[in-house]
This record gives C-alpha cells, structure tokens and sequence, in this order.
C-alpha cells in the first residue's frame, strides 16, 4: 500500500519554513482508494513570492487547523504504507520535522516518482513534475497546490506501475528496490557507524587522513547522500573512503560553527573553500528627510547602516515582513512603496504614518525598538539551545 502525498510550504527549508497545505491519497496499487488534503495554519508568515507561486495567502490559513491538529489523521492514514512523492527527500523532511517538533518520530520508507521515471522513463527532456506530465498527457488540475500535484502524482505512478509490469529488467523487482541506494565499493556499515543524530562527521582515507569535513542535523542520512551524488568528484572521494568519524553536538548553530572551524584548520581534500562572504543581502536602516526611520532591503555592503544581514533577497525578505507585523511597521518606510495609503493600512496593519494619521515620533519609537534589538550594550551574552545530552 502506497500514501502518494504532496505539500505546499512557506519556503524550501524544514524547520525555518512550514507546511501550507498536505494532500494524502492512499493507492492499493491499482487504484486511488482514500483522499485527504487540507489547508494547514503555518504559524508564520506565507512570503509574497511564494502565495504568487501557489495560490496560498496568509488570509486563506487564518482559520486553518494548524500541523498538531491534523497530525493523528496524518499518522494513521500513512502507518504501514510507502511515502510516494516527486522528489520524495522535499516533502518526507518537512512532513518528518513537524512530527519532530511535536516530539513524535515519523518514519515511513520512501518512494520517488522522480527516481522511479528516470529509470522506467529515461530520455524525457525534464523530469520535473509539471513538463514530465505534460510529455505523459497528464493534465495537472491546480499546479503548485497539494491536491493538484498530488492526483497528478498518482496518475504517473500508475503509468510507472504498468511500465514497470512490462519492463524485462524490472518487473520481478520489487518497487522500493528500484529506488534503493547503491553503496557501490563502500562498505554499508561504514555509514551505519554514524548515529542519526546532530553533529560533524569525517570521512577518512586509508591511511587515517581527513579528507572530507560535513555537518547536518542527522549526519547518517547526510553522509548516505553522498553515494547517491553522481559527479566525478563525489566517486572519487568515495573511492578514498576508508572509515568515518563523527563529534556530536546536540545544536545544529554548534555543527555549523564546529564545521567551519574544521574545514579552516584541516583543509579537507574535498571540501570546497568557502566564499569571502556567504551573504548576498542586508536590512539596512536611516532617516529620511522628515526624519522618519525607514528599513530598506540592499546590497550586502551597502553605505547605510545595516542591521542584519541574509544569504538571499528573500530570506530578508521575510525577517523583514515579520518585523512589519510584530512593531505595526508601515509599508511605505520598508520599501520603496511610494506616496499616500500603503497596502498594510488597509488591512489594519499600519497606525497611518504613511497619510498623516501617525506622529513620526510615536511611529520611531517602534522602529526604534527594531534597531535596539541588535546594539545591545552588554558586551556579552547567554545562548540557549540544544545541548548534547
């Protein structure tokens, strides 16, 4: 039994973005016997950018149930059954990290129609959901959201079940087979040494040198990916992997600094040097000529004072929205929104400094609470998170 499933998210990174939408459909592998799908409450605010790509928008989950309210529904439609999806890895970790939030361990094998038509399909010029169907004459009914996908999905997984009856090379494997890992050389129960846990791990050549330095928040799983990763210099470090290490850190901030600190100090064979800088954009701030603090999205290095600063436009992007919402920030000061009512007004998010109906000295103080948060004058501070029991 097959739980084909699709979600819509606030972005593409589990933990920091959330789950929008989740449409299950449960497949007996002749039919789609069972459907469910709901909008689901985020608890965050949806980016413009993303309720542009798939419909959803912050006013559509208001009254939406949020992840803890479906999750029974979720677990008992899926347990015993193969998580399927376009690009399974996408939507398994979200789906696995909000049960992980909730302190519940999801786990269920996975399927990926993407792996799966490679192989049963191969030649298609794209793989991606929306042009493979298109070659395949599926009509996607509501692109970008999860019902849509999700049906979509089902109907190329039973083209990929006849294909796969008719297939010399497959037919008498069975489905998970097909998508299974290879180890290649590399002996499984190198990998099997590394716990499913946060931390940094090390691969080793034969004679005991560290030649490749990573981190994740389950390092088993990330150094099993690698074997999947078909490129000249992946085959080549694996072909030197002799034994793996690891140094657990309970916080995914400590892996991160931990790994960085290694690669500088190790200059690991196969790890690229890092970039002079990993940020592409700052929230700068200033006072324009009536002497109102504006926020502003700019360059990495710009001349204004920057607050803060992101690896893409759209990370600061949303750090700067939440700001609008948590200190009734007006619109027209934290873009280039131009003259008159901003959108924010109308929704009842602006106290009407853009027209006149707010004091600017009423409204910097707010904005001035925004810039307080990063000069703090103590010189030090305490860091609370994850430890490593």
């Amino acid at each position: 039994m097959f739980a084909i499933i699709d979600i819509e998210t606030t972005g593409g990174s589990p933990g920091r973005d959330r789950i929008t939408e989740i449409a299950i459909l449960i497949h007996d592998g002749l039919s789609v016997t069972e459907r469910f799908s709901t909008l689901i409450h985020p608890e965050r605010y949806i980016p413009e950018y993303i309720t542009r790509l798939t419909g959803i928008s912050n006013e559509m989950v208001e009254t939406a149930p949020k992840f803890y309210e479906v999750a029974r529904k979720i677990v008992e439609l899926t347990e015993g059954m193969i998580f399927v999806a376009h690009n399974v890895n996408f939507d398994y970790n979200f789906v696995e990290y909000e049960f992980k939030s909730l302190g519940y361990k999801f786990k269920r094998d996975k399927l990926c129609t993407v792996r799966l038509s490679r192989k049963l399909l191969p030649g298609k010029k794209s793989y991606s959901l929306g042009r493979l169907c298109d070659s395949l004459g599926i009509t996607i009914e509501g692109r970008h959201r999860a019902a849509g996908d999700a049906e979509a999905t089902a109907m190329l997984f039973d083209i990929l079940l006849a294909q796969k009856s008719q297939h010399p090379t497959y037919r008498k494997q069975n489905l998970q087979d097909l998508t299974r890992t290879r180890l290649d050389s590399v002996k499984e129960h190198l990998i099997k040494k590394l716990p499913e846990a946060t931390g940094v791990y090390y691969f080793l050549d034969k004679d005991g040198r560290i030649v490749y330095v990573g981190k994740s928040k389950n390092i088993r799983r990330r150094a099993f990916s690698h074997l999947t990763t078909k490129t000249k210099k992946t085959a080549q470090m694996l072909g030197e992997l002799h034994d793996v290490d690891f140094i657990l850190t309970g916080s995914e901030l400590i892996a991160l600094l931990l790994e960085s600190e290694e690669i500088k100090k190790l200059k690991p064979k196969y790890n690229r040097a890092r970039k002079q800088s990993e940020f592409s954009h700052s929230i700068v701030w200033f006072k324009d000529d009536a002497g109102i603090i504006n926020f502003r999205i700019a360059d990495y290095g710009s001349k204004h004072q920057a607050l803060q600063s992101f690896p893409s436009f759209f990370t600061a992007q949303e750090r700067l929205r939440g700001w609008q919402d948590a200190f009734v920030l007006c619109e027209n000061y934290c873009s280039d929104g131009g003259e008159g009512a901003c959108f924010y007004l109308g929704i009842k998010k602006c106290n009407g400094i853009c027209c006149g109906e707010e004091l600017p000295d009423v409204y910097n103080a707010r904005a001035q609470k925004v810039i307080q948060q990063f000069f703090d004058p103590n010189a030090s501070f305490l860091l609370v998170d994850t430890g490593r029991e």
